[in-house]
């Protein structure tokens, strides 16, 4: 058995090669496809990766536990209280938690002596996060300044906005969650290179300027984000889902599973007609939903350029290898003339596809991984319209093994069923009729 297979496959091998201008055209434009694959993917993943690392270090977790707390039915704020509690609870029910920190939130006035601006305010504690420090490109100024009280991070379109520099003063202005007007003072202390959309209203003070401005004790929090382990990042629902009923048995009013962004719900939360809290579940995709549009876009591209490419494949495969039939019709007719069965013809030209397949695709996806690693290594600048969504300056393409073994099956599939029909047919040739055939 194992003879007979090494024999066909010889065979397949020579024939590939007696045709070599043939199978080098046809062989070049299916690696050629292959590395396009490639570099669609990895350009897709790219981005998604930058985006969610980029994201869930500056504005959310993988998972986020926030909520809302209403003094009166029409007035809310987003406060958790008692957080430290709520993570207790939080760990036990999920145990594919890596780690955890709170987060402050808030919307504030920013005040400067030639500007001001809404912003969203961010309290956090530095020293707990080296994650965030490794995102943040610091253009002037040091970041382990923000771990003292009465101090600022700011972004660059935010600093040309108010024209201030590392070391100017700036006034916060909010109201409370008793809905009575606050302001604090505070130092820019560091200013980091813009990254995306997230850069355009977001600050950072530490969590103790933000609980002085709204008038908190330290038990509250604006939220947990929740950090999963890598390779649970793709039960990230099925998690949120088991985490709210947790909540909810431990006595905590849930709210229901909203995919919007905590920010989009103050409107819908404001008109319901309760008071106290309500704790508020999420995920990286809901806090991101005003952006991940992108992703589903540049995925729903690459379907359809696969699609075409796919198409191309089939049909360039299909006439040549009817005109290949044509050309051996003679060979076929002696090969059935001297015994050799339907099966053994239609399996000869199958085998002969599979091997063009597999060394043309397995060529265009290195090609086509040496190209990204190429292009990753120029760190080629994108557009300013670019980087509001990619949260990046640079383009960044991932490639991985998993991908690139897939698009190499995916393609030396295709090459194989689109050369089945003409293998069949040619498999049905009679052999007196093919070998009185002149072409």
């Amino acid at each position: 058995m194992f003879s007979r297979l090494s024999t066909d496959f010889q065979i397949a091998f020579r024939s590939l090669t007696q045709h070599g201008r043939r199978t080098v055209f046809l062989g070049t434009a299916i690696a050629a496809v292959t590395a396009l694959l490639i570099l669609l993917t990895g350009l897709s993943t790219g981005i998604r990766e930058t985006m969610t690392h980029t994201a869930t270090t500056l504005s959310t977790g993988h998972l986020n536990v926030g909520g809302f707390f209403k003094v009166t039915a029409g007035q809310s704020a987003p406060v958790v209280t008692d957080w430290k509690k709520v993570l207790e609870v939080t760990k036990e029910a999920v145990p594919e938690l890596d780690f955890a920190v709170q987060r402050g939130r808030g919307w504030a006035k920013i005040i400067a002596d030639v500007g001001s601006m809404q912003a969203g305010i961010n309290g956090i504690d530095i020293r707990e996060e080296p994650a965030f420090k490794s995102v943040l490109q610091i253009a002037s100024g040091n970041i382990e300044d923000l771990a003292e009280p009465g101090t600022v991070l700011l972004f660059e379109g935010q600093v040309e906005k108010l024209g201030v520099k590392v070391g100017d003063a700036l006034t916060i202005s909010a109201q409370t969650t008793r809905g009575v007007a606050n302001t604090i003072d505070v130092r820019v202390v560091a200013i980091a290179r813009d990254v995306g959309l997230l850069s355009k209203w977001n600050v950072y003070v530490p969590t103790a300027s933000l609980r002085a401005l709204y008038q908190l004790n330290p038990n509250a929090t604006g939220a947990i984000h929740l950090h999963l382990r890598e390779k649970e990042m793709g039960n990230v629902p099925k998690i949120a889902a088991r985490l709210r009923t947790s909540l909810e048995k431990a006595g905590y009013r849930v709210m229901d599973a909203d995919p919007r962004a905590f920010w989009m719900k103050f409107e819908t939360v404001n008109r319901e007609d309760w008071t106290g809290q309500k704790l508020d579940v999420t995920t990286w995709e809901d806090e991101l939903s005003f952006m991940t549009w992108t992703l589903d876009l540049l995925k729903g591209l690459t379907a359809l350029l696969l699609v075409i490419l796919v198409a191309i494949v089939v049909t360039g495969i299909m006439n040549t290898m009817w005109i290949a039939i044509r050309e051996r019709t003679r060979e076929i007719g002696t090969l059935r003339a001297i015994g050799m069965q339907q099966g053994g013809v239609l399996w000869m030209f199958l085998l002969e596809s599979v091997l063009l397949g597999l060394f043309s695709t397995a060529a265009g996806a290195v090609g086509g991984a040496l190209i990204a690693a190429a292009l990753n290594a120029m760190h080629i600048a994108v557009p300013l319209s670019v980087q509001l969504f990619l949260m990046s300056d640079r383009l960044n393409l991932a490639v991985h093994f998993k991908s690139v073994a897939s698009s190499v099956g995916l393609l030396t599939f295709v090459t194989a069923l689109a050369a089945l029909y003409p293998s069949f047919r040619a498999a049905r040739l009679k052999p007196v009729t093919a070998m009185s055939h002149f072409g």
